[in-house]
């Protein structure tokens, strides 16, 4: 840094020195600029297009898949057949007996517990089943959500 004492008549100058303004703008542009990355939250995610009414509705499960259904109670029914709560495990094994993928969907009624569809988990995880899955409920919005009366 310099500084200058004097002009052509000897005097003091009486313009501002630029050079450590600057330097100071700089340090603390860096410093704005670094902790901005840091204030950023959240995940930059993809998120697909809204259905449209009729895709919102479920299709029934094919052959191929396999659905647990628990109900209140808690009753349980696979594919829609009732199973007893005692026998749920053995009747899981028996069904993926033969089946090279084992996967099963869990689906739990609107009422329940976190407990009570915990418990389907883990005796579909008994069953020997190595992937479970765990079906949403349907989205509110307008083509589910009827007025209240």
């Amino acid at each position: 840094m310099s500084m200058g004492v004097g002009g052509k008549s000897g005097g003091a100058m009486s313009e501002i020195n630029m050079t450590p303004m600057i330097d100071v703008l700089l340090v603390l542009l860096i410093i704005f600029m670094v902790v901005q990355q840091g204030l950023q939250r959240g995940l930059s995610v993809q998120v697909p297009p809204p259905k449209e009414k009729e895709e919102i509705s479920q299709k029934p499960p094919d052959d191929e898949q396999i659905v647990l259904e628990v109900l209140p109670g808690p009753a349980y029914q696979v594919n829609r057949q009732p199973v007893p709560a005692a026998d749920l495990e053995r009747f899981l094994r028996d069904v993926f007996a033969q089946r090279a993928r084992k996967v099963i969907f869990v689906k739990g009624a609107e009422e329940l517990s976190y407990g009570d569809v915990i418990r389907a988990v883990d005796a579909s995880r008994a069953a020997d089943i190595t992937i479970v899955g765990l079906v949403p409920r349907a989205t509110v919005g307008p083509a589910t959500v009827t007025p209240a009366q």
